[in-house]
């Protein structure tokens, strides 16, 4: 049986993992898993760690990418088809971060292309990752068809919905319940990506981030 972690152990133990660079190619690690698996808490220790360890870093958010709200909402706001087909730009994802950062790319990327708030789309400055820097890119769907051959590195967050629910209650204030039908679009769509993609025994490392203090390294085993 895996041995749980503390975090500082796991989180270097994920940034020892992580594959060296091919010349001045970047590196792409994605940290995939549900909403509230603590997906943007765990891919920013992982970057502070691969910064401790001499590695350039650069930190994108697929939140930063969303499509407007027009368009993740055209199927209906409680759509769970809706959230799954329609949240992000995934054409710009790739066009502006994961390309460029990709082998052969320029290192030319966006860091953001969508404010959530506003609804405004981001057409920002153009910055240039360091040669060799690894991207540390967390996201919904991260293993998905579009984003085929994009990430070279990676890790899968497994936590329970009745776990991530909870969590988001404390977030965002919605229901602690996963089959709350306010939940629905959220449940239904992550599920059709468990059914499309088995992201688990895609990702190169699994991560049961159930106890937060208490993390370990698992062979992937499909969630509840």
């Amino acid at each position: 049986m895996a041995r749980p972690l503390s975090r500082a152990e796991l989180v270097a133990e994920l940034a020892a993992g992580v594959p060296g660079s091919a010349g001045p190619d970047c590196v792409r690690v994605g940290v995939d898993g549900v909403d509230g698996a603590g997906k943007t808490v765990l891919a920013a220790e992982l970057a502070a760690a691969l910064a401790s360890l001499g590695r350039s870093v650069v930190q994108v958010s697929a939140d930063d990418w969303h499509a407007v709200r027009e368009l993740r909402y055209a199927r209906g706001r409680h759509s769970p088809e809706g959230f799954w087909l329609d949240s992000y730009d995934y054409a710009r994802l790739r066009a502006e971060v994961l390309e460029p950062l990709g082998p052969g790319g320029s290192r030319r990327y966006r860091a953001r292309g969508h404010d959530l708030a506003s609804d405004a789309v981001l057409v920002g400055d153009w910055l240039v990752a360091p040669p060799g820097a690894v991207l540390v890119l967390d996201g919904l769907f991260l293993q998905r068809e579009e984003l085929e051959g994009c990430l070279d590195h990676v890790v899968w967050l497994q936590v329970p919905f009745e776990e991530t629910a909870r969590r988001m209650a404390v977030r965002d204030g919605s229901p602690a319940d996963p089959t709350h039908p306010a939940l629905r679009r959220y449940v239904e769509a992550q599920r059709t990506y468990f059914a499309a993609r088995t992201p688990w025994a895609r990702a190169d490392v699994v991560v049961d981030n159930s106890d937060w203090s208490r993390p370990f390294v698992v062979d992937p085993v499909p969630p509840r």
